[in-house]
């Protein structure tokens, strides 16, 4: 597979209504229908003024095909280790009958009305949705393209269309053994009408979705010559490495930078309102250049804040009302006569995302063009947010998008490029924004603080009876997509919170935005879900605790209208070998999830010493994610969500104090070591139902799996993030 760069100058944020012609609904309907190899209306975007090769074929947004028999997706999507550069080109490859190798790739430019996301409404790759975005309308253009193939060679030889089948990039016509390559089709299928209906493929009929596919960028990632926005180079860039004020609101009071411009290679010190760059020939000067800043700082209105305040705003906001996120039955009801009440307060931590591949942004600034090179989730966003900063329409704004070390959500922001628009304004040519692994740790949109007051009651027999959670903390979707905040109310917060798999009566969630000032909060890996679930998992543990239940069975007894809920914890219980004996001080502990459009359960064994050190020894996941499109990208996904979710779990932690973030390397801010990395274990479900999401369900799950395991392994039920080792050591 070859990727490559395609630069456009078109326009930016548009709504999804105008931008792919398939409403929300529309499309969730016929995704659903989909999977029965049922005839679909096509309603696809189609480019429209782009200059492509008289002989080309451009059925729609996604697919070009040339005399020269290059098939060329426009991946609307971006590549950051999940596996998308190989299990989207196989909904295009299976449907369009050619083979995997056959297709080649480009990043699809910064245009909204050709690739938003219909499940997003924008243009970007997150919440786990590039498979479940993909799954119809990706299909949909192989499947038109097929079609019109087909019927350009059926007319070429005079015969009836049915009489045809396209296979291994080629139109057949059995009856008289005749055949054409798609090449020498191109200019014929582009004369060809739209087809208004498309036939997709039955399941029973697919050839390479649920195969265990070769990762296609692998062999470009080995051998060095992927292109990740890091390693952009552009003729005469020059290397930035930045100092941000180290307190959010913060300004400079003044920069004393005489030691700074004697260090050999640096040509430039550029000075903005509230950070301060340097500009050098290379990455290590620039870096010497930045130590010998003498920077005083005005630290402005935040100068006091500190984590402890952050939770105990949180934790009074809590005791008022919030916005009702799902009410079934009478809680408050059902709770006054339940035989047994189980409170309890809950908390995680603020996160950063200190992604693998440092934050970074080239920006060529001309008189009246900007010229942009990033790996970014959200590349529209970028081109919208830069022009704005630099005085110029949209289309004025070229954005390549390249491969990304990490995403984990960080790079759904523009700020990084906002950031280097407005150096690079200030010098001549093209310059390199690097930050430091300091000030990306210092200066990230962190994963938001929460905090859950929650309760239930249990009736005689130990069935829960009454459910209440409020929780408090940031809505990132109301900054970044705010008409998705309605009613004091988003999906993101809440999902994970509600529409629970369990049979719960009376079930009553509130949510109450509260926005910490001086702490810019942003998506991360699991979004919701990464807090929403340890809080309702580790609570459910806490019922069963209370009704002398085994975990496993209390919920299996909760889960009869719940089939596909039921049958992955079955599983999980079953291949970790849940009832088997186990040492002193090690415990299995459990969860179960359906977030994503995914269903999981995960059981951790896990091993606490004396020491209290904890270590996760072994992971066993069960999951029905729908059909699965790559088991093999599957597993891997589940493996590195699960490595994620541990480092939070043990370690993830951002603290403040006077306004500073305290962490700032790998020091402070430790990540899961290999030698500490557990066993992985992942059995997939066969499944017709269509895909969910698989980038951020493991990392969801395994957090409550291992403090259940803490708990069974030493009696001590953990509700604040991360595992406090301490507490630990202090129990016999």
């Amino acid at each position: 597979m070859i990727i490559d760069n395609h630069v456009s100058r078109a326009a930016g944020l548009r709504e999804l209504s105008s931008a792919s012609g398939l409403s929300r609904r529309g499309f969730l309907q016929a995704g659903a229908a989909a999977g029965g190899g049922l005839m679909l209306s096509l309603s696809l975007p189609f480019r429209n003024g782009e200059a492509e090769a008289a002989d080309a074929f451009v059925p729609n947004a996604f697919i070009r095909i040339g005399s020269d028999e290059q098939i060329v997706l426009t991946m609307p999507y971006v590549e950051m280790g999940q596996g998308t550069y190989t299990s989207i080109p196989m909904l295009i490859a299976e449907e369009l009958e050619v083979d995997l190798k056959q297709v080649r790739l480009e990043h699809a430019p910064p245009n909204e009305k050709l690739y938003a996301n219909p499940l997003l409404g924008v243009q970007a790759t997150g919440n786990s949705n590039a498979i479940r975005g993909a799954w119809q309308p990706l299909r949909q253009a192989g499947g038109a393209a097929k079609t019109m193939l087909v019927a350009a060679a059926a007319k070429k030889w005079n015969v009836d269309p049915a009489s045809c089948h396209a296979q291994s990039g080629e139109v057949l016509h059995p009856p008289t053994g005749r055949r054409l390559k798609y090449g020498a089709l191109a200019a014929d299928a582009a004369r060809m009408p739209i087809p208004e209906n498309v036939v997709l493929k039955r399941p029973e009929n697919f050839r390479l979705i649920g195969t265990p596919a070769k990762r296609l960028d692998t062999p470009a990632k080995v051998n060095g010559t992927a292109v990740y926005g890091i390693d952009v180079r552009p003729p005469g860039v020059k290397i930035a490495t930045v100092a941000q004020s180290p307190v959010v609101g913060g300004r400079i009071r003044n920069v004393d930078d005489t030691a700074a411009k004697a260090v050999k290679g640096v040509s430039q010190i550029v000075r903005l309102d509230n950070a301060v760059a340097v500009v050098a020939d290379h990455m290590g000067a620039a870096k010497k250049g930045l130590a010998a800043l003498k920077i005083e700082w005005d630290d402005g209105p935040h100068a006091k804040l500190n984590t402890e305040e952050i939770a105990r705003e949180l934790d009074q906001a809590t005791l008022r009302s919030g916005a009702v996120a799902q009410n079934i039955g009478d809680a408050d009801t059902a709770m006054a006569s339940a035989a047994t009440k189980v409170e309890a307060l809950y908390q995680v931590p603020l996160l950063a995302h200190a992604t693998m591949e440092p934050m970074n942004c080239t920006v060529h600034m001309r008189k009246d063009e900007c010229e942009i090179w990033i790996g970014s989730q959200a590349a529209s966003r970028v081109q919208a947010m830069a022009a704005k900063v630099a005085g110029l329409p949209p289309e004025k704004v070229i954005v390549h998008n390249h491969l990304i070390g990490g995403g984990f959500g960080r790079r759904l922001e523009a700020d990084g490029a906002v950031r280097a628009v407005q150096i690079a304004q200030q010098v001549e040519g093209p310059v390199k924004v690097v930050w430091t692994r300091e000030e990306d740790i210092q200066h990230d949109m962190y994963r938001p603080y929460w905090f859950d007051r929650i309760s239930a009651g249990l009736d005689d027999k130990g069935r829960p009876v009454a459910w209440n959670n409020r929780f408090a903390g940031s809505s990132v979707i109301a900054r970044w997509l705010p008409p998705g905040f309605k009613d004091g109310l988003d999906p993101d917060s809440t999902e994970g919170a509600i529409d629970l798999v369990y049979d719960l009566p009376n079930f009553h969630v509130e949510y109450v935005r509260l926005e910490s000032p001086g702490i810019p909060t942003a998506f991360w890996r699991s979004v919701g879900p990464s807090h929403n679930v340890f809080v309702t998992e580790s609570f459910i543990d806490e019922l069963a605790a209370a009704a002398k239940q085994d975990p496993v069975a209390f919920r299996l007894g909760l889960l009869d209208k719940a089939p596909r809920a039921k049958a992955v914890l079955a599983l999980a219980a079953e291949k970790a070998g849940w009832e088997q004996r186990l040492p002193q001080r090690v415990g299995r502990g459990v969860s179960l999830q359906s977030v994503f459009a995914t269903y999981m359960a995960q059981v951790a064994e896990v091993e606490v010493g004396k020491d209290g050190a904890v270590r996760v020894r072994r992971v066993v996941c069960a999951v029905d994610c729908g059909i699965p499109v790559n088991p093999d990208t599957i597993q891997a996904q589940i493996q590195s969500a699960i490595m994620f979710g541990i480092t939070a779990a043990l370690y993830g932690n951002i603290t403040v104090k006077n306004g500073r973030v305290e962490q700032s390397n790998f020091d402070t801010y430790q990540i899961l070591r290999m030698n500490e990395a557990p066993a992985v274990e992942v059995h997939i479900v066969q499944s017709r139902e269509s895909p969910g999401g698989m980038g951020e369900a493991g990392t969801s799950a395994i957090v409550p799996a291992v403090t259940n395991a803490i708990f069974a392994a030493t009696g001590k039920r953990l509700r604040k993030m991360p595992v406090d080792t301490t507490a630990l050591k202090q129990l016999p």
